[in-house]
C-alpha cells in the first residue's frame, strides 16, 4: 500500500471522532445524555470550548441533540448524515484567533494608509449593522463590509482575499450553529461598539490603537462564543 499524505487534523474533529466512535459502539444509548461539557473536557485533556465545537459538529451531522439548559443527548444513528457536513470546516474559535493575528495588522496598516473613502465605507457598514440590529436581525452583511473596508485600505490583494476567506468561513455549518446559540441582538450591539472603536482609531491615524482595538474585538468575540451554555439562547 502506498504511503498516503498525513494531514494535521483539527482538534475539534479529533474530539468528535472519539465521541462518534463511542456513539457507534452504543456507549451512549439513544436518548441518553452525554457527560457534561466540563467532564468531557477533563477526560479528554482539552478545553471546554474545543469540546463545544466537537459537540456542535456532531449535532450538525445528526449524531446528538443539544438542549440548552438540559444537556447533549444521543440521537438515533439512522438519522445521521453519511458524509459529515462539517468535516473540512475550520473550528470557529481557532478561526477567531487567526483573525486576531491577521486583522490586528490590517487595522494598523489601514490606520497608516487608509483614505477618507475607506473610513466612509467603515462608517456606512456600522450604520448598516445598527439598522439591522434595530430590526432584531443579525447584521452579518454589515459586519463583513466593515472588515473588508479595513483590509481594502491596505492595498494588498493577498491580505484582502485572506480576510474575505476568513470572514466567509463563518458561514460554515459549525460556526452558523454556534452563532445560533450564542449570538443575540444584544451581543451584536456590543460588537458594533467595538467596531466603532476600531473605526475611530483608524480615522485618528493611530496604528497602535487600531491594532489594540481589533485585538480587543476579537478577544471579546472569543469570550462570547466560550460563554457558559447557561448564557446561550433558549433553543
Amino acid at each position: 500500500m502506498p504511503i498516503q499524505t498525513v494531514e494535521p487534523q483539527r482538534l475539534y474533529r479529533q474530539i468528535a471522532d472519539q465521541l462518534r466512535a463511542l456513539l457507534t459502539k452504543g456507549e451512549y444509548a439513544v436518548g441518553t445524555r452525554l457527560p457534561a461539557e466540563r467532564d468531557l473536557a477533563k477526560q479528554l485533556g482539552v478545553s471546554r470550548p474545543s469540546v463545544r465545537e466537537a459537540l456542535i459538529a456532531l449535532e450538525v451531522d445528526g449524531w446528538v441533540e443539544i438542549r440548552t439548559g438540559s444537556g447533549v443527548y444521543a440521537l438515533d444513528r439512522s438519522r445521521r448524515k453519511k458524509v459529515p457536513a462539517a468535516e473540512a470546516e475550520w473550528g470557529p474559535l481557532e478561526l477567531i484567533r487567526a483573525r486576531r493575528v491577521v486583522e490586528g495588522e490590517t487595522a494598523a496598516i489601514a490606520a497608516a494608509l487608509g483614505k477618507r473613502k475607506h473610513i466612509d465605507a467603515m462608517s456606512r457598514a456600522i450604520e448598516s449593522m445598527r439598522e439591522m440590529a434595530d430590526r432584531n436581525l443579525m447584521p452579518l452583511d454589515g459586519d463583513r463590509a466593515f472588515h473588508l473596508a479595513i483590509v481594502d485600505a491596505c492595498g494588498n490583494a493577498v491580505l484582502a482575499e485572506t480576510v474575505q476567506n476568513f470572514w466567509d468561513s463563518r458561514r460554515g455549518p459549525i460556526f452558523s450553529r454556534l452563532g445560533g446559540y450564542f449570538e443575540t441582538v444584544k451581543s451584536w450591539r456590543s460588537a458594533i461598539d467595538e467596531h466603532v472603536a476600531i473605526r475611530d482609531a483608524i480615522a485618528a491615524r493611530n496604528p497602535e490603537a487600531a491594532r489594540a482595538a481589533m485585538h480587543a474585538h476579537m478577544d471579546k468575540a472569543h469570550q462570547r462564543f466560550s460563554a457558559s451554555w447557561r448564557r446561550a439562547q433558549t433553543a
